[in-house]
């Protein structure tokens, strides 16, 4: 299956701290086949999560290469690197960039550099950091394989 990464944002009220309610925006990504099917997926996985009424107010498709997702537990932050696939022109004998973003899940900066560098091991190409920056990103919602049960 091709991933295809939706960006979808949801507005709620969310409870403080100070037990204040408060109106709050977060932003998801889901992984699905079409927009129609992001927004079914997203609210089937929001719906445990936020007591009241919520609105869905955008989904945008993401142009992502690749999710990294980090093996620690803590890891709660979402970080959006861009790297540059490096080839030579045969010809002209130029070097070309290509490139791509990658979803990178870490709990600060330098996690986010050595959980990229690790999901980047075995590329057989030559490929650069160009820049990483931290995203509101809440949480990463894959695809999951429903399997039918036998009647």
């Amino acid at each position: 299956m091709n991933n295809e990464w939706f960006e979808c944002k949801v507005r709620f009220d969310k409870t403080m701290e100070t037990g204040l309610l408060k109106k709050v925006t977060e932003t998801y990504m889901v992984d699905a086949l079409s927009f129609t099917e992001a927004e079914r997926r997203f609210i089937e996985e929001m719906t445990p999560y936020i007591s009241g009424e919520f609105t869905v107010t955008d989904i945008k498709r993401a142009r992502l290469a690749e999710v990294i997702e980090a093996p620690a537990a803590d890891a709660d932050r979402w970080f959006k690197a861009k790297i540059a696939y490096i080839t030579l022109d045969e010809k002209s004998g130029a070097e070309k960039r290509t490139n791509h973003l990658v979803l990178v899940q870490a709990t600060d900066f330098r996690d986010a550099l050595k959980n990229l560098d690790h999901g980047m091991e075995g590329t057989l190409g030559d490929w650069v950091i160009v820049s990483i920056t931290e995203t509101p990103i809440m949480d990463v919602f894959r695809y999951k394989k429903v399997e039918l049960s036998e009647q």
